[in-house]
């Protein structure tokens, strides 16, 4: 019996002093994805799935993404599911990735609209979501560390600079009276509150005189320009996803009015897109966001704006498809922010992948410009300046005007 009890002994203290065996590293890991190949999320849903499924594919072309708590690279097995541009779709496939693939990595579609409908399913399931370009604000609480914004400023600071574009070089130009016109949903919804925020600041000279929410539906502007004609704007600032763009663009043109000044989100964002759909004409003379598919940021991880535009031509040579634009950019970056997320995390716990995210913030720099992320984990880096769109001998041009240390060349406005 003691002899026993005396080996047993041994044998516990033997198994107590062997250093425990690391948990073997998966075979793959899973990254769960939702797009929108069809309805009219898709215009910038597709260009985004592109450019993330060629960071997988050059990742994995490499061996592999590499996961610091296995000290290996792995390969990456991509799930993505097509929506539809349905939020109820949307719903159930995000449920799907979550509790059926077990992905350990979830990334939303693109854009306000659909990322919505994923934000309290994330929460719920405790699972980090990797948000491409969800950007309403009411996403981002305190209280949630359940989510992250990789490739596009969280919607109440995209307008600053244009808000501050009007109160500094407006008066001087006779743009004191604005018409501020509004899709009606998370992204560009939050965008106008912010707008009218600062422009009606104490001091401001600018005076909203129209001020109008629209469903973003909406692919007819007639009756909206008549109405807004009778307001006598100097400057309509007209913020939609592309189609609202495309069909106030195209109405604007057949009703022969015109304006000191005329703003539109995605004429710098798909400008390829809307020249297809608007053209040159339509599209010469307008005030948009300048981003980073006119910028050459300096990077310190992933490829240079050149060598993606060329290995997007690689990847996607056929005519008559999917548009190179920012959001191809958004893609890719967000894979970038993924890859190095992976390659810092402690662990593969979720809030561990949060707290790899969090930790990349002013320390990393990509195509889109400087990754930077408040405590609610919304993006305040990758801010876009205001431009103004041109035509020249080799297509559409885009010229920086604000802010004035960033600008290289100053604002046409109209008579």
């Amino acid at each position: 019996m003691q002899a026993r009890f005396r080996n047993a002994l041994a044998a516990a203290a033997l198994l107590m002093a062997t250093p425990a065996f690391a948990q073997p590293a998966p075979s793959e890991i899973r990254i769960g994805h939702l797009h929108s190949g069809s309805g009219g999320n898709a215009s910038i849903s597709m260009p985004a799935y592109d450019g993330l499924k060629i960071w997988v594919d050059q990742t994995n072309a490499a061996g592999g993404v590499y996961v610091k708590p296995f000290d290996k690279k792995i390969p990456i097995k991509f799930i993505s599911y097509d929506d539809q541009s349905n939020p109820a779709t949307a719903t159930t496939l995000t449920n799907q990735l979550i509790t059926q693939d077990k992905v350990d990595v979830l990334v939303s579609d693109s854009g306000s609209l659909l990322t919505a409908v994923s934000v309290p399913i994330a929460r719920e399931h405790k699972m980090l979501l990797f948000d491409m370009s969800g950007t309403g604000a009411a996403f981002f609480s305190k209280d949630n560390p359940y989510i992250v914004l990789l490739a596009d400023p969280v919607s109440s600071i995209w307008p600053k600079y244009l808000a501050d574009f009007l109160k500094a070089d407006g008066p001087a130009a006779g743009i004191r009276r604005v018409a501020l016109l509004y899709s009606t949903n998370d992204f560009t919804g939050t965008q106008a509150n912010a707008l009218r925020g600062f422009l009606k600041q104490s001091g401001s000279p600018i005076e909203i005189v129209y001020d109008q929410g629209v469903p973003t539906a909406t692919s007819n502007y007639t009756v909206t320009l008549d109405n807004i004609a009778k307001a006598k704007p100097d400057a309509v600032l007209e913020l939609g996803y592309v189609g609202n763009d495309i069909a106030f663009l195209r109405n604007l043109q057949d009703s022969g009015q015109t304006f000191k000044m005329v703003f539109s989100i995605y004429s710098g964002l798909e400008t390829s897109g809307l020249l297809k759909n608007v053209g040159a004409e339509g599209l010469a003379g307008l005030f948009t966001y300048v981003s980073s598919i006119w910028i050459n940021y300096p990077t310190d991880v992933g490829m240079t704006l050149d060598q993606f535009h060329d290995a997007w031509r690689r990847a996607y040579p056929e005519e008559g498809g999917v548009e190179f634009g920012y959001n191809s950019i958004v893609g890719y970056t967000s894979g970038l922010v993924i890859e190095r997320t992976l390659a810092t995390t402690a662990s593969m716990e979720q809030l561990a992948l949060r707290k790899a995210v969090a930790d990349l913030s002013g320390k990393l720099k990509t195509l889109d410009g400087e990754f930077i992320l408040d405590e609610t984990g919304a993006q305040i880096g990758e801010i876009t300046p205001i431009g103004q769109l041109s035509v020249d001998g080799k297509g559409m041009k885009i010229t920086t005007v604000f802010p004035h240390e960033l600008a290289n060349g100053k604002p046409i406005f109209g008579k």
